[in-house]
């Protein structure tokens, strides 16, 4: 498995803090990944999720601390929890915008937490077919 990447160190230890608390799955490792490449979600995990009754709190995409790169990687983490896409907002969650920010590697590494199963790397390379 490729090693991820990380924004920082302090993104790495809240990854690890977070998952040592929940259940060691693609949902998880997604949600907690992106939750903590930015400090202000990071600082505000418990706005975000509810560790006790294991679910995601959107209510929080909407609150004043939330910057435009912060509201990205809320949005892709919640998308990627359970489908969540905010009513009246589709468009901020299509790829178009949300991957217009900085935080596009770190997205990327979101979604290839979630489908490890579709995002392994490839050993073969496989041949097409000669264009017409």
């Amino acid at each position: 498995m490729k090693r991820l990447i990380f924004s920082s160190e302090q993104h790495r230890a809240f990854y690890e803090k977070n998952m040592a608390r929940v259940r060691d799955d693609s949902y998880h490792k997604a949600l907690f990944y992106l939750l903590g490449v930015s400090a202000d979600t990071r600082q505000r995990v418990n706005r975000l999720f509810d560790f006790e009754e294991d679910c995601i709190r959107p209510e929080a995409l909407n609150e004043g601390w939330q910057t435009s790169g912060s509201r990205k990687l809320c949005l892709l983490a919640f998308n990627l929890w359970n489908g969540y896409i905010e009513p009246g907002c589709e468009q901020e969650a299509a790829p178009y915008d949300l991957f217009a920010c900085g935080y596009a590697p770190y997205l990327l590494e979101g979604i290839r937490l979630r489908y490890p199963e579709y995002c392994r790397e490839q050993t073969k390379t496989k041949e097409l077919p000669p264009e017409r």
